[in-house]
């Protein structure tokens, strides 16, 4: 797989500085939660599943899960499960080459030896499953569910683990009298199974849900203020890199349509004008897309890297906010190389100080992102990128 794929060699040429690297199910834990960027979630339920699948990969996306939780009504459930397993297996007798990365985002732990069973050698396309309403108590059910799984299916999975999805999106971590206990002990049952965590997600939704909240178009899940606190204490507590932490991906932006809106927009009109993309930025705005791009822009600056999708129109914007500037990838660069422990020098463009101890762990997380999704070249702005994104 690789990002932007779908882009000729010329456009690649002229967009890109360094374009995308190729990753796959092998291409190691950290880069591989660091490559899902927008993960499209679908429904179960869904009667032309397997071609949805297909449809999507072609598009550009990378990562998906199919949903037997929340997206499927309780009655539906069982039908679900059967469309889930008959897709699978149809993927898996087609052997197609450009599948995207396939996770199942199960109800209850005892679904995942379930569906594994009847999936049979098909689990082989299985990357793993997304385990909702994470808590340290129960999560415990979940990952032993996985331990039992591949015990089950050793020779069909040839060693390949089944990776999980934890979602924090339960009372126990967003009540702040069990917060802090509640995160410390999440920690500790991640750290048991930490070749096993893809990555840590951010069930929004259900959080709002806890208190009878829904954000408009207007805002983001950071003014939300009791979920936008959790989301610093849960990168507080699981997403440091000092060794301990895991890749916090951001939560779902649930408008794809034209909202209604009270406040006024939030892109700046003249990026646009000045690549003759003024009608973009109208498309953009109608369809309430200028507050995902906030939210994309907020998601990265308090540590969260990728995001849920719920709408195919958002994964090329997501994956496109996603790119890394010529002049971040260069400082990167610099604050790598340099052999000397600490000191400070000037950005390339002499604008920007870079400080070498604080701005090391920075520098990495960027000099990852730029390997899957590239470093565009330095005429290059993220309304070129947007706008080539958006035409295919």
């Amino acid at each position: 797989m690789r990002h932007f794929g779908s882009l000729t060699a010329s456009d690649a040429a002229t967009l890109f500085e360094r374009p995308p690297e190729e990753f796959d199910r092998d291409s190691g834990r950290e880069l591989l939660s660091v490559a899902l960027g927008a993960t499209l979630y679908m429904p179960g339920d869904r009667p032309a599943l397997a071609a949805d699948i297909a449809k999507q990969a072609t598009a550009g996306v990378t990562s998906v899960v199919v949903c037997l939780e929340d997206a499927v009504p309780d009655d539906r459930v069982a039908e679900a499960e059967d469309i889930v397993v008959a897709t699978l297996r149809d993927l898996h007798a087609g052997r197609p080459s450009d599948l995207p990365l396939l996770f199942v985002r199960v109800r209850t732990p005892e679904q995942i030896p379930a569906l594994v069973d009847r999936l049979g050698p098909a689990v082989a396309l299985l990357d793993g499953f997304v385990l909702p309403k994470f808590t340290a108590a129960g999560g415990i059910a979940f990952l032993a569910a996985l331990d039992d799984a591949e015990r089950r299916r050793a020779d069909d999975l040839r060693g390949t683990r089944l990776l999980a999805m934890p979602v924090i999106e339960s009372g126990a971590v967003l009540y702040s009298e069990t917060r802090v206990d509640e995160l410390a002990r999440l920690g500790a049952v991640l750290n048991r199974e930490r070749e096993r965590v893809l990555a840590v997600r951010l069930g929004a939704t259900d959080l709002c849900a806890l208190y009878g909240l829904r954000r408009t178009a207007d805002f983001s899940i950071y003014d939300v203020k009791v979920v936008g606190d959790l989301i610093a204490d849960v990168v507080n507590v699981l997403g440091r890199v000092d060794g301990s932490g895991f890749t916090v991906t951001g939560p779902v932006w649930e408008y794809y349509g034209h909202a209604e809106r009270l406040f006024k927009p939030q892109l700046r009109r003249t990026p646009f004008e000045e690549h003759d993309e003024a009608e973009l930025r109208g498309r953009l705005v109608s369809r309430a897309i200028d507050g995902l791009i906030r939210e994309v822009q907020l998601d990265r600056a308090n540590g969260l890297v990728g995001k849920t999708a719920i709408h195919p129109s958002h994964v090329a914007i997501i994956n496109a906010m996603s790119v890394v500037s010529a002049e971040e990838y260069h400082d990167a660069l610099d604050i790598a190389g340099t052999a000397r422990p600490g000191g400070v020098m000037a950005s390339g463009s002499g604008d920007r100080m870079n400080e070498i101890r604080p701005h090391t762990a920075w520098a990495r997380r960027t000099l990852l992102r730029a390997r899957v999704f590239g470093v565009a070249a330095p005429d290059v702005s993220f309304v070129d990128l947007l706008a080539s994104s958006l035409s295919r």
